[in-house]
């Protein structure tokens, strides 16, 4: 009960803060609305785990060279995508499982956050505002799927359209800079099978929600219940 009335306050200030000091926080308030159900775009995700084979890397390299990202060559380096590659023991059966943040309908990140710097815009993609960003790290500890990095080091030639920081967490936007140019994400038009099927959720007659309609597809870790807006097929 303490959890929902601290998220509550928290909400309600951060809502306060934005009507009151007005002029530049307006943009803030928008931008920081919750999705909902009703919502007539919902950004995801269908990755299609049959096509995504060992040793492939042309998501993870079109992610870091998109994003300025060095590709987690050391271990304090941000990787917003990882492979982790999977094994049926008794099928013998291998293959390849991109992950990347899920940008949950209901995601842990933002309940935990005390500054409201992680927040999920109407459109559903879950997002982190550098200036509000203090560093505490709880939506790492607090996202199961271990999608978010902490920046530790000064960092240089940035992409503008990808504003980072040190002393702030990071994770997959969904190449949001690219999708609100009517863009498909760096690593979905990397992908040289196709794999990764991005689109509106919530527009019965795109093309993703017609496929996730037509086969099976799973969320990772479904029992807990978050909603992901990024789904996988044959796991």
């Amino acid at each position: 009960m303490k959890d929902v009335q601290r998220r509550n306050f928290l909400k309600t200030s951060v809502g306060l803060a934005a009507v009151t000091i007005a002029p530049g926080m307006l943009l803030f308030k928008v931008a920081h609305g919750e999705s909902d159900d009703n919502s007539k775009v919902r950004w995801g995700m269908l990755i299609d785990t049959s096509g995504c084979t060992n040793g492939c890397r042309e998501c993870i390299d079109a992610c870091n060279k998109e994003n300025g990202l060095s590709g987690g060559l050391a271990p304090t380096d941000s990787q917003w995508i990882r492979k982790i590659e999977i094994k049926d023991v008794s099928t013998g059966h291998e293959f390849g499982l991109p992950m990347m943040c899920q940008h949950c309908a209901e995601p842990p990140c933002v309940d935990v956050c005390p500054t409201g710097a992680s927040f999920k815009r109407h459109d559903g993609i879950v997002l982190v505002d550098k200036h509000r960003c203090i560093g505490c790290r709880y939506c790492m500890m607090a996202c199961p799927y271990k999608a978010r990095s902490f920046v530790h080091e000064p960092l240089h030639n940035q992409n503008p359209d990808v504003p980072r920081g040190k002393g702030t967490v990071e994770s997959c936007t969904m190449c949001v800079h690219r999708v609100d140019e009517g863009k498909q994400p760096a690593c979905a038009e990397a992908c040289p099978n196709k794999s990764i099927l991005f689109g509106n959720l919530h527009d019965p007659n795109s093309e993703i929600a017609k496929k996730i309609r037509a086969v099976a597809s799973t969320q990772v870790r479904a029992d807990l219940n978050l909603n992901t807006g990024v789904r996988y097929q044959g796991i």
